[in-house]
């Protein structure tokens, strides 16, 4: 028999437990009915982000939720004294306004109100955090209320987030039942590692779930409406939104301020990193992104905005122009007590060149552009569409507006400009627009106003029934936990990835100097071409102060010399590139004239890009169609990996010219869903290809490149295999990453008719002296080993390297 439960033979003991269950049971039902109260925690309450923006946004937030159930209170935080403290915030709370609808009299009971819930103190050290959060629980336990949450809002430099961060885990969480939301403002890292090791560490204090990145363009109200507007539309934009009728899109931040009183943090930063890796990326997002089915839903809208990354194809040096207006260096000198010899690198301007290789975006044209000094302060994204009508009549008998031989295009006009408001225009002859009734209105008329080459009237034009500032909307975003506002710690990193490889080839870059504003002129303007941007004009020697003695290009001609006893081209990267691109060319048609085919082997690496470039769109006689490209080496990834070198010529050749397929031989390194396995026999196989199908092994030309450790294809210094013996196909090891390599061994190279090396840039000066110096010593310098048989070996070098 089971022994009977204790509480059965104590009567009184159960009673007294079914007592204390019921009390704790009444107690959390009349918690969960008192009025919850959310304390918002300003840190930097006293700076200037939070006096000409936050305060007024937080006020907005008390307006909007005043009456709703809603308990606040507002404390206002710095390193600031007390004193002082209180008295700029005195001044900031009388200065607060309300909606311009609003009656005076109710608009000051509420400022009232809000500046009695107000306070400032000091916040700095630990014991300061565990006294505010006492603070709030006793006033909260003293008013009758139940606390729903703490917002701490950041507006302090990144340095001091992470002990901010540790104090707030610590010392200042809400208990249990109450949210945290935990608020920071760019910037979130200089590049990608930084970017990680700041978000590994707040990581370490708050979940991502706590955590709100403020990019401020997402509050702007034409930004949140692209991807309303384009699911409201989607009947009409479904069959346009591509790259079958997108001729191309701009997205464009300019502004006529100059840096003055910010150069230490420009100087860290500069125009790239201050405006295009954050606002414009967002924005680009926005526009490029696969529409979610449920765009009110903020985990599908942040992960489809994720998505869109891995589609955006590597920026390379010729995606971007750079520029800087002229007073900069000076400002820089005098504000961080730099020499008279100081000239700065920071680009105050850039215009940088988007592709997205998907299949709705491939081949359209993003074009990322913002600047300072410029000649209006304005920002939007454009939309220009492909126009396929032919009007057979003349223009003054087209009908206005609605003629389809008008530009067609839609504008998110975000701000600022000759409009002078946010508004989302569409051109007549496209279609016309649904947009919230409630929120929106048509934007009056207005005579002799014309945008982008068009009257007002020509477009359907909405503009904000309220205009709303950036801040008070995300604010009320935070409040109502909508994340789809924010920058999640993966959209970041994915940005910071697809910026820092930029970045970094950029550091040393001299950027173009302009005067500033109207006096700008033509100066700044770039155009596209083959797949990447240059500037339109010429420099004006007048506007490169210290360079009077500089070479240009036009005081060379392309240079004919000997080096190791091979001859040698050597000329400006422009017309070095130009004229391999032309012996290539002239190669291919004599052999394709005498037997029919032509066998080209080329190197991957960045130095051939630029070949590739002229050869996809200088070259329209060149005999693709019997023409066969082989691969002289290959990284061990699959081939569809940005690092592969086959992705390169992919990429930057073969999508722009039409070889036939089967003439296409990439390097067998992902075999039996294995990479550069040897008992996958991926280097024989391809050794026999060639042997099946180049005569006597023999390629008609091999273009090469030479390390700056004098390596060549992916043949090594020390490498065991491929400088000698009779393996025509061997798999290397290299000493960076990825490791794994497959390359045509030396003795193969050899067998040739003609091989190019194509030697470029200012890091190449020293190997390029070394090796013209040593012998033939392929174990050491496997560059050395070529040298082919019967055929011939040319060097083709830029002045950097070959003059330094």
């Amino acid at each position: 028999m089971l022994a009977e439960p204790h509480f059965k033979r104590r009567p009184g003991i159960w009673k007294m437990l079914m007592a204390a269950v019921c009390v704790a049971l009444l107690s959390g039902l009349q918690a969960q009915d008192l009025p919850g109260q959310v304390s918002i925690i300003l840190l930097g309450a006293t700076g200037d982000l939070a006096r000409k923006y936050l305060w007024q946004g937080l006020f907005h937030l008390y307006l909007e939720e005043v009456g709703k159930g809603h308990h606040f209170r507002f404390h206002g935080t710095a390193l600031t004294s007390t004193e002082q403290g209180q008295e700029v915030i005195a001044k900031v709370l009388e200065s607060l306004s309300c909606p311009r609808d609003m009656a005076p009299g109710h608009c000051a009971e509420l400022k009232a109100q809000f500046q009695q819930l107000s306070e400032y103190r000091r916040l700095k050290t630990p014991e300061d955090y565990l006294a505010l959060s006492k603070d709030i629980e006793a006033q909260v336990e003293h008013e009758g209320l139940r606390e729903t949450g703490r917002i701490f809002y950041l507006s302090v430099p990144p340095f001091a987030y992470v002990d901010i961060a540790r104090n707030i885990n610590s010392s200042c969480r809400p208990g249990p039942g109450a949210w945290l939301r935990v608020v920071l403002e760019k910037p979130f890292g200089h590049d990608l590692h930084s970017a990680q090791q700041l978000a590994a560490e707040l990581g370490s204090f708050f979940r991502e779930e706590e955590m709100y990145r403020v990019d401020h363009y997402l509050g702007k109200q034409v930004v949140a409406q692209i991807l309303p507007f384009r699911d409201q539309n989607r009947a009409a934009l479904d069959g346009l939104w591509n790259r079958h009728h997108v001729e191309r899109v701009e997205v464009v931040m300019k502004e006529t301020l100059d840096a003055e009183g910010r150069t230490s943090f420009y100087e860290e930063y500069g125009v790239i990193r201050d405006v295009l890796q954050n606002h414009l990326t967002e924005v680009l997002t926005l526009v490029a992104m696969e529409l979610p089915v449920n765009i009110s839903s903020p985990e599908a809208v942040l992960q489809h905005k994720l998505q869109a990354f891995p589609a955006l194809r590597g920026l390379q040096r010729h995606s971007a122009v750079l520029g800087q207006y002229q007073a900069y260096s000076g400002q820089v000198r005098r504000e961080l007590q730099k020499p008279d010899s100081f000239h700065s690198l920071t680009p105050t301007f850039a215009g940088i060149l988007v592709h997205i290789d998907n299949l709705r975006w491939e081949g359209v044209p993003f074009i990322l552009m913002s600047g300072k000094v410029l000649d209006e302060r304005v920002s939007y994204v454009r939309i220009l569409f492909k126009n396929q009508a032919f009007c057979v009549q003349s223009e003054k008998h087209w009908v206005a507006a609605q003629s389809r031989c008008l530009p067609r295009q839609i504008i998110f006009h975000i701000g600022h400009g000759e409009l002078g408001s946010p508004a989302v225009l569409v051109s007549r002859n496209l279609f016309r627009p649904a947009l919230p009734s409630a929120g929106w209105k048509e934007v009056e008329g207005r005579p002799g106003l014309r945008l982008f080459g068009l009257p007002l009237s020509d477009y359907y034009a909405y503009s904000p029934v309220r205009e709303q500032d950036a801040y008070s909307v995300l604010i009320s975003h935070i409040f109502h936990c909508r994340k789809d506002s924010f920058v999640t710690t993966e959209n970041l990193l994915a940005s910071w990835a697809f910026w820092t490889p930029l970045l970094d080839s950029l550091a040393h870059e001299v950027p173009r100097l302009y005067p500033g504003g109207a006096e700008n002129g033509q100066l700044l303007d770039f155009e596209l071409s083959s797949g990447h941007l240059s500037f339109s004009q010429p420099l004006p020697e007048q506007l490169m102060p210290g360079l009077d003695s500089a070479p240009l290009p036009s005081d060379f001609q392309v240079l004919r010399a000997k080096y190791r006893e091979s001859p040698l081209i050597s000329a400006w990267p422009e017309e070095l590139i130009a004229r391999l691109a032309g012996d290539i060319e002239a190669a291919a048609v004599r052999a394709v004239r005498r037997f029919g085919e032509f066998h080209l082997a080329l190197s991957g690496g960045s130095s051939p890009v630029a070949l590739f470039q002229q050869l996809a769109t200088g070259h329209y006689s060149f005999p693709w169609a019997h023409t066969h490209l082989w691969l002289v080496d290959e990284r061990c990834v699959p081939l569809w990996d940005p690092e592969s070198n086959f992705q390169g010529l992919q990429t930057h050749l073969l999508q722009h010219v039409r070889v036939p397929h089967y003439n296409v031989h990439p390097m067998p390194v992902h075999r039996r869903q294995r990479l550069c396995a040897e008992e996958d026999q991926g280097t024989q196989a391809y050794a026999e290809e060639i042997s099946a199908l180049v005569t006597n092994s023999s390629f008609d030309l091999v273009l090469l490149g030479m390390g700056a450790d004098g390596h060549t294809a992916s043949l090594f210094p020390q490498s065991p295999t491929g400088l000698d013996g009779e393996q025509l196909v061997v798999l290397t090891t290299s000493p960076s990453s990825p490791h794994r390599r497959m390359s045509l061994s030396l003795p193969l190279i050899n067998r040739a008719q003609k091989v190019a090396v194509l030697v470029m840039g200012r890091m190449k000066r020293e190997i390029a002296m070394l090796v013209s110096r040593v012998g033939h010593e392929p174990k050491k310098w496997p560059i050395s080993g070529v040298l082919p048989d019967s055929g011939q070996l040319v060097w083709y070098m830029d002045y950097d390297a070959f003059l330094g």
